[in-house]
């Protein structure tokens, strides 16, 4: 039962959980004085959950190195593309 709590997966699910009520805390304003800033991290916490999942649920920490290579740069993309995505789009009038 004890290798259960040690095994890498259940470490990284821990972390998973950890990085979903961070998120959620910083979504709600904590640390954050404004939106853009606190929606921006929200979107990085979530990518590098994408990238847990990727190399651990998915098993790709241990693929071939191009195969690795291929889903570290995805995700790095992707985070970096929202991220400025969402810091070039106009901000929307809430009052209206």
């Amino acid at each position: 039962m004890r290798e259960l709590f040690i095994d890498r997966v259940s470490l990284v699910w821990l972390v998973l959980v950890a990085a979903t009520v961070l998120s959620f805390e910083v979504g709600h304003g904590i640390g954050f004085g404004d939106v853009r800033h606190a929606s921006a991290a929200v979107l990085i916490i979530s990518c590098i959950k994408v990238r847990l999942v990727v190399l651990d649920f998915m098993e790709l920490r241990h693929a071939p190195h191009f195969v690795r290579i291929i889903a570290e740069a995805w995700v790095v993309s992707l985070c970096a593309i929202l991220v400025m995505l969402y810091f070039l789009a106009p901000a929307s009038n809430a009052a209206a």
